[in-house]
Parts: structure tokens; sequence; C-alpha cells
């Protein structure tokens, strides 16, 4: 027995062993859902910025909207909404316009990733890494590093007959 605070406790490594696991658990479930929350509440400030103030022909009037909003939004929020974040944001609906695929895949990839991947041209491309993130749980530094290793083209040529 091990004397805790005053009392006695059996098996005190155990028990504190446990509790760690416990705490440790319950602080990763917390970051996954945070990042949930905050994945789908970008995704879904891009879709209301795209369907409320662009209307995909107001380009030039809707960088001036995005600018106040983003200097509103600043001022009231942070940094995280600022000019740069919210085209982030409307890029991130352009590149994945089904809400269904982000509430999918927001539990097993992080903004930082989404960001890394939403300005491929190439849908199939952008799947792919989109793909092995969620299938391997690559950090965003691995995704970073097979982007820059030109996995998904080293990938597709091995593939061709």
């Amino acid at each position: 027995m091990t004397k805790k605070l005053g009392k006695p406790v059996a098996d005190g490594s155990r028990l504190l062993g446990d509790v760690r696991s416990l705490i440790v658990e319950a602080r990763g479930a917390l970051a996954t859902a945070v990042n949930a929350g905050l994945t789908l509440l970008y995704w879904n400030i891009g879709k209301r910025i795209q369907q409320e103030i662009l209307k995909g022909e107001r380009a030039a009037y809707g960088e001036q909207v995005i600018a106040g909003l983003a200097a509103q939004l600043g001022a009231e929020y942070g940094g995280g909404f600022g000019k740069r974040n919210l085209f982030n944001m409307l890029r991130f609906v352009e590149a994945f316009p089904d809400e269904r695929i982000v509430h999918a895949l927001r539990a097993q990839l992080s903004w930082t990733h989404f960001k890394a991947i939403i300005y491929f041209d190439d849908p199939l491309k952008r799947d792919f890494y989109a793909e092995m993130c969620r299938i391997e749980r690559w950090s965003t530094r691995t995704l970073q590093e097979r982007i820059d290793s030109m996995l998904f083209e080293r990938t597709a040529l091995s593939k061709q007959p």
C-alpha cells in the first residue's frame, strides 16, 4: 500500500496508471470532437459565403465583402477568421461540395489536413490524399511529406501499363 494525499491506496501505481489512461483518452476524444466541430464550422462558413455573398458571379464584390467580414470577425473572434482563412473556407466548399463527405472525414482529418489538399485542382489527387490520411492516420506533417515526395504521382505512374 502507498500513501497519497494522506489516505492509504492499495496498489497505487496501477490506480495512477489507470487514471492517467482515462485522462489521456478523454483529452484525445475531446481534441477530436473540437477539431470535428471546427472543421464543420469552417465548411458551413464557406458554404454560407458561397451561397449568400458570392453567388458564383460577383468575384470583385465578393472579395470586398470577405475583406469586410474578415475585419469584423477578426475583431470579434480573433485571427482564425482572417481574410486568408475565409478564402480557405470558401475553397473548402468548392473542393468538397458534398457535406456528407466532410461529415465522414471530419473525425479523421483536421482543418490543417484539409487546407493542405483543398487547392489541388485534380479531384482524384485530393481524394487520394484524403483517403490515405483517413486509412493510414497520417499526421499533417506526414501528409505534407507525402505531398512533397509526390506520392500520388509516383503511385499513378506505377499503375500505368
